[in-house]
């Protein structure tokens, strides 16, 4: 099913007419239901654990909607499981996502529409993580802030497996005392305890809400606006992202304090555990954060941070390894949509040292590519001179014994394949991309 047909299939989509207005109701309100089937089928996504995919969705729904719909409104529909699913961590591990069903993935985001507007606008302003009009830019702008404004020491946040440990008492009391239909906080407990399906097997879950659900970012918000609050009945400087959270303080004596007292409020008020190995109290250009560092100067200057660098490469490495062989405009081609997508999150960072560097790195990994295509020494030599190297310098270049890596970054082929040459052959240059992004805005 294309976008477009998506579309039309929303909108010849025959939901019946809503009850009077409570929120149920207004969950299942048509023009609700519309732009919900709209934004699961524009996110595409796995199947769950019945095997039904996107495609398959506005069928199953003309034909079963009714049935849903009644016990939806009586308080008793009941969640398939999610399917269990593997990723790698960006730090080695790996993370569980739970994958809900197509149909459920319809439900949470009719949910989700009608949730956002009771609870985003009672949100602490020093969170930032998955809400309307707001970004990953502004809180690491905030961080930048409160060091700005001398809370040059970084009190770092690590919540221990908190996906998994979330209280679903806990969690629910926070909810409650915002909704009252008692058909909505049964379907979202429910939602909370579907059992999780891996290899076969059903497991229940007892704590935990699983990353994977559109509903799933909205309820972590809401478990640890808590955490916001007592933070800032107690005046401290913070930002947080989800899960990450960042307090700044004047000193360290302050820090270790803040981080025993932050312990306490988690353990014992939200059910949540506090990983000490990776918590700590350091200098902000110390830490990290959404993936940028920090100078140390009096007015902090924005840095993107080494792991940041890292993982770049890593991914692409991944897309490049097998491209042997293959048109050089389809290599860029692969690989300009990462660099264009990397250079707009890191466009915030200030210097263009690390930029050029990345810019050098993604060329001399491409002219590497190039002088193994290239092979014999006569193919080498020949290419060459067609890009304007003298004839003797080219085949003096060709039999050096040098290897392609130390070749490919040489004199010879930095003349014959210059940035104007990659420019023009539409290769993404994150230091020009950012340029023209920060004139831009």
């Amino acid at each position: 099913m294309t976008a477009g047909s998506a579309q039309v299939s929303a909108a010849s989509m025959t939901w019946t007419k809503a009850e009077p207005d409570t929120l149920m109701e207004r969950v299942l309100a048509p023009s609700n239901l519309k732009r919900a089937y709209q934004r699961v089928v524009s996110n595409k996504g796995a199947p769950g654990a019945d095997g039904m995919t996107v495609a398959e969705l506005a069928g199953y729904v003309k034909q079963y909607w009714p049935i849903l719909k009644a016990r939806l409104l009586a308080g008793e529909y009941h969640p398939q499981a999610v399917r269990a699913v593997e990723i790698p961590k960006p730090q080695g591990g790996t993370r569980q996502l739970g994958i809900p069903s197509v149909v459920d993935r319809l439900i949470q985001q009719a949910l989700l529409q009608q949730l956002t507007p009771i609870f985003d606008p009672l949100f602490s302003d020093f969170s930032y993580g998955f809400r309307p009009g707001r970004s990953a830019h502004q809180a690491v702008e905030m961080a930048r802030a409160h060091v700005v404004a001398g809370h040059r020491w970084c009190v770092e946040i690590d919540l221990e497996k908190f996906f998994d440990r979330v209280n679903h008492d806990t969690l629910m009391a926070c909810v409650q005392r915002h909704v009252e239909d008692k058909r909505v906080l049964k379907l979202i407990r429910r939602y909370l305890e579907a059992g999780v399906m891996s290899g076969g097997i059903v497991n229940q879950r007892q704590q935990g809400t699983p990353q994977g659900g559109p509903l799933s970012p909205l309820l972590s918000n809401i478990l640890l606006d808590e955490l916001d609050r007592e933070l800032e009945r107690r005046g401290h400087r913070f930002v947080r992202y989800a899960d990450d959270a960042n307090i700044y303080v004047r000193s360290p004596r302050a820090g270790e304090r803040t981080m025993n007292s932050v312990e306490h409020f988690l353990n014992q008020r939200l059910k949540l555990k506090l990983n000490r190995g990776k918590s700590r109290v350091a200098r902000p250009w110390a830490c990290d954060y959404l993936g940028y560092g920090m100078s140390s100067h009096r007015q902090p200057r924005l840095r993107i941070a080494t792991l940041s660098l890292r993982r770049l490469r890593d991914r692409l490495k991944e897309l490049l390894r097998g491209a042997q062989g293959r048109k050089m405009a389809s290599v860029i081609e692969c690989i300009n949509p990462v660099l264009r997508g990397w250079a707009g999150y890191f466009k915030l960072t200030q210097g263009k040292r690390a930029l050029e560097t990345v810019d050098g790195w993604v060329r001399h990994v491409l002219r590497c590519m190039l002088w193994r295509q290239w092979k014999r020494p006569s193919t080498r030599a020949r290419n060459l001179i067609r890009l304007g190297i003298d004839g003797a310098r080219a085949w003096k270049s060709t039999v050096n014994g040098r290897g392609p890596w130390w070749n490919s970054g040489a004199p010879h082929m930095n003349q014959a394949l210059p940035k104007k040459l990659w420019d023009g052959l539409g290769l993404v240059s994150v230091l020009d991309t950012i340029n023209r992004l920060n004139r831009i805005t």
